[in-house]
């Protein structure tokens, strides 16, 4: 199974490093030195990494065969993307693989259908579950604890708590409306 585990941005220095937005969970395993990654687009890569290093809270990487800022420069925008063993999990039990939980069903504690995971999306402060809906609509679930009760890859579905107006409009705007009248007193 191939994953896409990084995005190329821009140059930095002279000397073919670039900055990289990391997608996985496991750069130092994904993205470490000797890493061989596929790209999107193909005709860029393979690329291996070279070597790998933290400058103000950003991942630059160095590739094997890039040594100025031009060729580096080239490479911007370009999605790197590791083989990964579909059978293989983290080492902690409550960690998982974005292609674990992409397809799961998501339900309420009482097992009322909200939509499937159809993506996974990493932003600095938390991971949030792109989720269709029957209806086609999109709602965001963040993955913390207090809101994604248990994930069961056995029965393919992650169990919510959702607070009020995250999941209906209708609540969001019953909730709103009670702030208002608060507001008015």
């Amino acid at each position: 199974m191939q994953l896409v585990v990084a995005r190329i941005g821009r140059a930095h220095g002279i000397k073919g490093e670039v900055t990289v937005e990391v997608r996985t969970d496991e750069p130092e395993l994904r993205l470490g030195p000797g890493a061989v990654l596929t790209t999107d687009p193909a005709a860029v890569g393979p690329l291996t990494v070279e070597t790998g290093r933290v400058h103000s809270g950003r991942l630059l990487l160095r590739f094997e065969g890039v040594k100025d800022r031009t060729a580096a420069e080239a490479l911007r925008n370009t999605l790197l993307i590791s083989d990964v063993d579909p059978g293989a999990s983290p080492e902690d039990p409550e960690e998982f693989y974005d292609h674990q939980l992409v397809d799961l069903d998501v339900v309420l504690a009482d097992g009322t259908g909200i939509g499937r995971i159809t993506e996974i999306t990493h932003l600095p402060s938390q991971d949030l579950f792109i989720v269709e809906r029957p209806d086609g609509s999109e709602v965001m679930i963040p993955f913390v604890e207090e809101i994604v009760t248990s994930i069961d890859l056995d029965e393919q579905r992650a169990v919510i708590d959702p607070p009020p107006g995250l999941i209906d409009d209708s609540e969001a705007v019953v909730a709103s409306s009670r702030e208002d009248e608060e507001d008015a007193r």
